[in-house]
């Protein structure tokens, strides 16, 4: 890498400072932490997305929690000497100003090294802000040669590249860093940064620099699945590529990582695991009420690809490990795959325009006609509540074709809902039901949509749709979204059973309502047993006149694996819980289809496990379950299997993946683009 590189590549580094700082400003201004200082230490502000705003929140805890540890750790210990933070690439963090706030500094100095460029300007900002300068107390400003830019009695900061370590090592100890004293490391998103040579002499060379330590680093990890490819691919565009994944993909490789470089004990977890088990239910719920939120799935998928380590040095440390296993958190490891279904495209990008989109809902009307609408995505180059219908149509060479259509003028507008429900009455007629506008606006009322042929035409491109209203539009019981429907019969009768979901007023709902489609109009039915507990994001399938139920996301936004059959008896319908061995594990956000006695959940969510979700084979009559991966090796993007729909196609034994993916973090918005096919006839042959 020549010299206009690597200055390419620090610039855009030094970005990602500027753009994390403005997060943490954000951060504070919506009340998830209490952090006056952030915005006097980055110019300008911006408000952030509610996801952002949470990814931000479970970092800034995390890192809290370490710093607790240590100091109330080294204030345990009764020896004179002082305590010393070093923050390895601080950039604009406000940690010593809370700390001196907290009055956590009596016994503690604060180091900071960043690109030189970062802290002489941090520096600055200081010097020039009155409520900052009260904290440091009288200060020093290093000259423009020295790598020193700030120095009071208890705050040192140094402009610095941390890959020369022996220029680092001699500016520390010139600055009055102590290397035998009770020292607590801070590395937050730094080592990734850095060639992986680099970051394991950085790791060494702590490890031999200070023999009474803790060093705590937050980093991205799990690179190879679909939501790793994207993350990667975001930071390669910003110019500053994710080094060291490949290496150390998981939190037990990253655990070696620092056991082999002369660290005696470590202990690291995930995001997920720390949000469930290092804080209080009460603040979990605090912060999960601050704004209206229902991006569930990108929230569980960035944490699962983060993780806090801390690893320690001497006895003062070693003892007590930061992140003690949990037993709150059951890891689970699913059984190994018993096979793959291949995957493939079925679709060329010509052929299958505007499947961009996820959150909406697909149904299959004939055996060659799939219609898909609603969701939110990429339409005439932007991003919004999807207006236009996809519809997905098979000709005689067995070639699926996608098209667009629009409603025609003469009917009620469609009006773009997502995470609603689509069930066939007839070749021609689709009932909508549920959904929302934005996670404070309900989609109202039922909705009827009707294909129909352009006069003179028998060409399904040729086909416009109407949408009618067929239902009171101040309709309370479809105030919800990412429930279920599902089609089953009670005396001879069709109806359609609409279970949980949320909505503005409950984040899960637990109620079930019976629609009785001749007539549109609600039904109470009897039903017996144990109602289960409420959920949304679940699947839900037809099976034996009733209802399978599997997964969703329960009350405390956690992952749930029960599967349900709401089997019908005499007189109504009956709550049984479906026994499955081995248990599968808890999942939302999937799509579920049974084919000849066996239930398959295709994809979804679970923050239990660290292995690629891909399709459960549950077989109905024995209570066995299965596991197979996708083979995406035929499929040239990634794959993300959430917030997508799915059709079975029984006949063919395969199945068809329309539209998912979601808003990933701050690396963008993907979209899966086109048809996936997954060829199921190995089933069979087993």
């Amino acid at each position: 890498m020549g010299p206009r590189s690597r200055e390419r590549r620090v610039g855009a580094v030094q970005s990602t400072n500027d753009s994390s700082a403005l997060s943490k400003s954000s951060l504070a201004t919506r009340g998830y932490v209490h952090d006056p200082f952030a915005a006097l230490l980055v110019p300008g502000t911006v408000r952030r997305a509610p996801l952002i705003h949470r990814g931000y929140y479970v970092r800034a805890r995390a890192i809290r929690h370490c710093v607790r540890a240590f100091l109330e750790r080294t204030c345990a210990v009764n020896d004179a000497s002082r305590a010393q933070i070093l923050s390895l690439g601080a950039g604009s963090d406000s940690l010593y100003f809370r700390l001196k706030t907290a009055g956590r500094l009596t016994r503690t100095a604060v180091w900071e090294v960043d690109f030189p460029a970062v802290a002489r300007r941090k520096a600055e900002r200081i010097g020039e802000t009155p409520e900052l300068c009260a904290l440091t107390g009288p200060f020093q400003r290093g000259d423009p040669e020295s790598a020193l830019c700030f120095a009071s009695v208890d705050y040192r900061i140094l402009g610095l590249d941390l890959r020369q370590l022996q220029r680092l090592d001699q500016a520390l100890a010139a600055a009055g860093l102590d290397a035998a004293a009770p020292t607590l490391l801070l590395a937050e998103a730094v080592l990734t940064y850095l060639e992986p040579d680099n970051a394991a002499a950085l790791i060494a060379w702590a490890a031999q620099r200070f023999p009474n330590a803790l060093f705590v680093i937050y980093e991205q990890m799990r690179p190879h699945d679909a939501f790793g490819q994207f993350m990667q691919q975001h930071f390669r565009q910003l110019n500053s590529p994710l080094h060291g994944l490949d290496r150390f993909p998981d939190v037990e490789a990253q655990q070696h990582r620092f056991l082999r470089a002369g660290w005696t004990a470590c202990s690291a977890l995930d995001m997920n695991e720390f949000y469930r088990c290092f804080l209080p239910a009460e603040e979990c719920r605090r912060v999960e009420n601050l704004e209206p939120f229902d991006e569930f799935e990108e929230w569980h998928l960035k944490c699962s690809h983060y993780f806090i380590l801390a690893a320690s040095r001497g006895n003062a440390f070693s003892q007590a490990l930061v992140f003690p296993r949990s037993q709150v958190f059951h890891r689970v490891d699913p059984a190994s795959p018993s096979g793959a279904f291949p995957a493939s495209v079925v679709t060329s990008a010509s052929q299958d325009p505007n499947l961009k989109r996820y959150g909406h809902a697909s149904v299959l009307l004939s055996p060659d006609l799939i219609l898909s609408a609603g969701g939110f995505g990429e339409e005439e180059g932007r991003h919004c509540r999807v207006s236009t219908f996809h519809l997905l149509s098979r000709y005689c060479d067995f070639k699926w074709k996608g098209s667009q259509i629009r409603n025609l003028g003469t009917g009620a507008p469609w009006d773009g809902r997502l995470y609603h429900t689509m069930t066939r009455l007839s070749d021609t007629q689709v009932l909508v039901l549920g959904g929302r506008l934005s996670p404070v606006t309900p989609a109202l009322g039922i909705l009827q949509l009707r294909l129909c042929k352009s006069e003179g035409s028998n060409s399904t491109e040729d086909l416009n749709i109407t949408v009618t209203k067929a239902g009171p539009e101040a309709d309370s019981i479809l105030s919800r979204w990412r429930h279920s429907t599902t089609d089953m019969s009670y005396e001879n009768q069709k109806y359609l059973f609409v279970y949980g979901g949320r909505s503005v007023v409950d984040p899960v709902l637990s109620d079930w309502h019976f629609l009785h489609v001749g007539t549109m109009t609600w039904v109470r039915i009897p039903v017996e047993g144990e109602a289960p507990e409420g959920r949304h994001s679940h699947s839900a399938c037809s099976w034996q006149g009733g209802a399978l139920i599997a997964g969703g996301l329960g009350a405390s936004e956690e992952p749930l694996s029960s599967v349900l059959f709401l089997k019908p008896i005499s007189g109504g319908f009956l709550w049984e819980s479906v026994v499955i061995q081995p248990p599968i594990t808890p999942r939302y956000a999937h799509t579920a289809h049974v084919l000849n006695g066996k239930l398959l959940l295709v994809g979804g969510i679970w923050i239990h496990s660290s292995s690629v979700l891909g399709v459960t084979v549950i077989d109905l009559t024995a209570g066995l379950s299965s596991e197979y991966q996708i083979d995406t090796t035929c499929v040239p993007w990634p794959l993300m299997l959430h917030n997508h729909s799915s059709i079975l196609l029984p006949e063919e034994q395969e199945l068809l993946l329309l539209g998912g993916g979601g808003n990933c973090f701050s690396f963008g918005t993907h979209f899966n683009p086109r048809t996936v096919t997954v060829d199921l006839s190995s089933l069979s042959a087993g």
